[in-house]
């Protein structure tokens, strides 16, 4: 189980022990938000594209929807999410547990500016009813980021 892999990759922090798991699904953001009690725009959901051929992530506020022009100004390609089995295949978790944690090797991960705007946001951990609580600077260190990327709309407040 993902979740197990996500586990034992924030054992090197000593964090492990921070994972929630819930009874309810939190496999969306509306869904995650309840199961954690906080507003769904503080949920970091994680997006699953195919760029030059290899898998990225990119880490999103639950709010913000991928702006078509900023993407492929960023990219230099259109937006092309992968599909359900080729995320668990190349990425390592199921989708509604995406996360940019315990992933396979190659997978680039991106963050994108509408996080900033949170002191601690909420990414899954590998499976449908896992979330951490992390602050930015941990979801930084955590997730061996390549860059911050600006390629949402919708969040601005």
């Amino acid at each position: 189980m993902a979740i197990e892999k996500v586990r034992e990759y924030f054992k090197q922090w000593g964090i492990e022990d921070r994972i929630l798991e819930f009874d309810v699904s939190s496999a969306t953001v509306e869904l995650a938000s309840q199961a954690v009690g906080c507003e769904p725009k503080r949920i970091a959901k994680t997006l699953s594209f195919m760029v030059d051929g290899k898998p990225i992530l990119i880490v999103v506020a639950g709010d913000a929807k991928i702006d078509n022009p900023k993407y492929k100004a960023q990219f230099s390609t259109k937006a092309k999410m992968l599909t359900p089995d080729e995320v668990l295949e190349l990425v390592g978790h199921a989708v509604g547990g995406v996360c940019p944690f315990g992933i396979h090797e190659g997978v680039s991960v991106y963050l994108d500016q509408s996080l900033k705007r949170f002191d601690t946001v909420f990414p899954a951990c590998g499976s449908s009813n896992s979330a951490i609580e992390l602050s930015i600077e941990e979801l930084e260190k955590y997730s061996n980021y390549s860059s911050w990327v600006d390629v949402c709309k919708g969040w601005e407040e």
